[in-house]
């Protein structure tokens, strides 16, 4: 009996050694070493973050490019067709003119030069002039499917881009959950060090106070706001910048242009020029900046954009966590 109540006590103080050095808790020198960790974690996953959205931004550049090429292409192969269509009529009507009653046109080169080798003579002459028409109905024929053709790569390119662009924006997101759990989990390590490690964290970030002087004469906010619902309804084309078509960027720098402001042409620059101002200082006018996505702000959390290809312009509710910049 007593070797059976010695085996149950070294049990029970073996099961409760255990217990003691599973569940004690940590000391502040292994919090910081976790919150270390942590934050060289989260610096990697941040420059990660740096390298994505310059492959966005780049990318974006190249679908405005690539849109601007597609327009272009339209205009060229509109142009092309009005081209060929007056040759073929000017062809038809020289045909009508020479060959309109042709026995007697013939007889009449007949008697009117003198000799059948003069007739023959002006004979080639109304060949050379079909010929011509020919070769020339030809050439308009060959660009029109030469830009046709050009049309069509462009468009496949912007589709292997925007597919990319997809890939991008997925990864992106996958980024942007794994830097909210970590900096949540920094938030909580620092609750629980001390509050003078928070504030030397705090004390550690870059500061923000470069003074911006805004442009003269503007407009302010509210000329950019009246310009940009101009465009509501306008259906949303990469590289757009008119009343055909706009993409994000597009519509902000023309917004902007409207109050006299000179903005980059792209979301990347867009969202990091200017000023900043929190989302509790937004004013009308300012813009609704996210990653590789721009919109102009209107006030009581709406926004007006254009938000993606197959959409128009259209006013929405500000969504997500966008950071705000003032350019006026």
């Amino acid at each position: 009996m007593k070797k059976i109540w010695k085996s149950f006590l070294l049990i029970l103080l073996a099961s409760s050694f255990l217990a003691s050095t599973v569940f004690a808790t940590p000391t502040r020198n292994q919090l910081k070493d976790e919150k270390e960790k942590a934050e060289q974690e989260l610096e990697d996953l941040e420059d990660e973050m740096a390298s994505l959205m310059s492959k966005i931004n780049a990318t974006e550049e190249e679908l405005v490019e690539l849109g601007q090429q597609i327009l272009q292409a339209e205009e060229d192969l509109v142009i092309a067709e009005e081209k060929r269509a007056e040759q073929y009529e000017a062809m038809k009507a020289r045909i009508v003119a020479m060959y309109e009653n042709d026995t007697s046109s013939m007889l009449e080169m007949i008697f009117e030069s003198g000799s059948i080798a003069e007739m023959l003579k002006r004979a080639d002459n109304v060949q050379t002039v079909h010929e011509y028409d020919r070769k020339e109905l030809e050439e308009f024929v060959k660009n029109i499917e030469k830009i046709e053709a050009l049309k069509v790569s462009l468009e496949e390119d912007m589709a292997a881009v925007e597919k990319k662009q997809e890939k991008f924006e997925k990864d992106k997101q996958e980024l942007n959950t794994m830097i909210a759990d970590l900096e949540n989990e920094i938030d909580d390590l620092d609750d629980r060090i001390q509050a003078a490690a928070a504030e030397a964290a705090a004390q550690s970030r870059p500061s923000s106070s470069t003074v911006y002087v805004p442009p003269v004469g503007n407009g302010g906010g509210s000329a950019i706001v009246s310009a940009a619902y101009e465009f509501l309804g306008i259906p949303y084309v990469w590289g757009g910048t008119s009343k055909s078509g706009v993409d994000c960027s597009g519509l902000v720098l023309l917004a902007h242009r409207a109050a006299g402001i000179s903005l980059p042409r792209t979301s990347g620059p867009q969202g990091s020029g200017g000023r900043a101002v929190s989302r509790a200082e937004a004013l009308p006018g300012d813009v609704v900046c996210y990653t590789g996505h721009v919109g102009i702000y209107l006030g009581n959390g709406m926004m007006i954009h254009a938000p993606q290809t197959g959409d128009v312009v259209r006013v929405v509710s500000v969504y997500g966590s966008p950071w705000f910049r003032r350019w006026w």
